[in-house]
């Protein structure tokens, strides 16, 4: 990974989002997270959508260039629902959509994920307390039968999103030349950058320029 590089983004709201946020220009230069296998596996480790245990294992067993090539299916992945996600960004997604993302249920369709009861989190500490809740819970497990296996948490984080959220308040900042994509979830859905820290930021100062030029 470049050292230089900034931390990969979780700004979007959403981990679909996130995920295609992984090229992005976040300032002035354009920042590929996802340029390598170890890239890959750095970044769904912190997304939490692989198990650091599935990150040590498959780096243990992949031979050299199959990680590489992995990484090369998500990017490719990425870049196609982007298109996607541009095309249909800021109204509602109408069920005749269904047709393009055929590509994304052809790869969910290998997924061997299923499911488990468990004790839920925190229950082995609270000994004989009343439950308002029961103490067992679902969780989704996968069997990580193969590397192309790291591909299937994001496919379900991308259907996530064209199934649970509402694409009219799927944003771009506003930011130039800022590319980052995030779910506007704001009281009034009137969030139009990034970050306030950043592209809100760098926006003022423009403004306040602009207002200081015409002044004089």
């Amino acid at each position: 990974m470049t050292a230089t590089r900034p931390p990969p983004f979780f700004i979007g709201d959403n981990l679909g989002l996130d995920f295609l946020n992984t090229i992005a220009v976040p300032v002035d230069t354009k920042v590929e997270w996802l340029s390598s296998g170890e890239d890959l596996l750095a970044w769904l480790e912190q997304a939490g959508l692989v198990p650091g245990d599935v990150v040590a294992a498959s780096q243990k067993s992949a031979v050299p260039g199959e990680l590489d090539g992995i990484a090369a299916q998500a990017r490719a992945l990425r870049d196609w629902f982007k298109l996607f996600v541009y095309k249909h960004m800021g109204r509602p997604l109408q069920p005749t959509a269904l047709r393009e993302l055929e590509p994304l249920n052809q790869l969910l369709a290998r997924d061997e994920a299923f499911g488990q009861i468990v004790v839920r989190e925190g229950e082995h500490d609270r000994g004989q307390e009343k439950r308002e809740t029961s103490g067992l819970a679902w969780r989704q497990q996968r069997r990580w039968q193969s590397l192309e296996s790291l591909l299937f948490p994001i496919a379900r984080s991308l259907a996530d999103l064209v199934c649970v959220e509402d694409f009219t308040y799927v944003k771009a900042c506003e930011g130039t030349p800022c590319t980052l994509l995030f779910l506007d979830r704001t009281h009034g859905h009137g969030r139009r950058w990034c970050s306030m820290a950043v592209c809100g930021n760098r926006a003022k100062q423009a403004a306040h320029r602009n207002r200081l030029k015409r002044q004089c």
